[in-house]
């Protein structure tokens, strides 16, 4: 035997036995690792991150125009479910209104209708993610487009069916 077949073969032997006692089990990509290990078998455990929790945003609307001041400064809400669309819900007194709040692009067509109608500008409120809310009651609706410039805080305009124009503010 050769000096490199030997020293081949004292290496085969010593890992081998290493091994004595163990099982070498081929990893099948379509069985599940155990819990609390990461998928392809690295070892250690997984590192569990919390679940995105819903948030609640308070809105305020106050009156841009006679018809809004005849029905006062008002309070709407923002269930955000935290992957871009929640319920929006406000009570104007005499009724309540419920409907949807929906992130959008910031080159979704139309963005700006609304501010345009309440504020009669062309100019846009600043950088921020941009949505649109809309709810509905028993006699009448509302629409709304708003910024967040910062979590949980922004600006925005909302037209109501019976012609009342809000300035709206996200935020504490």
């Amino acid at each position: 035997m050769s000096g490199t077949t030997a020293l081949r073969t004292l290496l085969c032997l010593l890992a081998a036995s290493t091994l004595a006692g163990c099982y070498v089990i081929p990893i099948d990509p379509r069985n599940p690792p155990p819990p609390g290990y990461p998928a392809g078998g690295t070892g250690g455990p997984t590192v569990v991150l919390p679940a995105v929790q819903p948030a609640q945003l308070a809105a305020r609307l106050y009156p841009v125009n006679d018809v809004a001041a005849r029905m006062g400064v008002l309070t709407a809400t923002v269930f955000d479910d935290q992957n871009g669309h929640g319920r929006f819900s406000l009570s104007t007194g005499a009724e309540t209104m419920v409907g949807e709040a929906s992130r959008i692009p910031s080159d979704q067509a139309g963005f700006g209708n609304v501010y345009r109608q309440v504020y009669g500008e062309t100019r846009l409120p600043g950088a921020g993610r941009r949505g649109i809310a809309n709810a509905a009651g028993s006699a009448s609706y509302v629409n709304c487009e708003y910024v967040l410039t910062a979590a949980g805080r922004g600006v925005g305009a909302c037209l109501f069916s019976n012609g009342a124009k809000y300035q709206l503010h996200f935020g504490g």
